[in-house]
């Protein structure tokens, strides 16, 4: 199990995962923070980068943050 930190830009240009850390990434998504949108983009552009299954992650903290607290299962 993995804990990593995420700062989430909504309605951007194109969708992007940055790596800032170690245990700390940004990442871009065009889809817009209503009704949970955004949040699932996340997890499937997490999933992409680390080449892992969606149903591997879980927002832990920050729902309706752009801070989120990601758990890696």
């Amino acid at each position: 199990m993995q804990i990593i930190e995420v700062k989430v830009k909504t309605n951007a240009f194109k969708n992007e995962v940055k790596l800032i850390d170690n245990k700390k990434l940004f990442v871009k998504t065009t889809a817009t923070p209503e009704k949970e949108k955004a949040n699932k983009q996340v997890i499937l552009l997490l999933a992409k980068f680390y080449k892992i299954s969606k149903n591997q992650l879980e927002i832990v903290r920050g729902i309706k943050s752009k801070n989120k607290v990601i758990k890696i299962f």
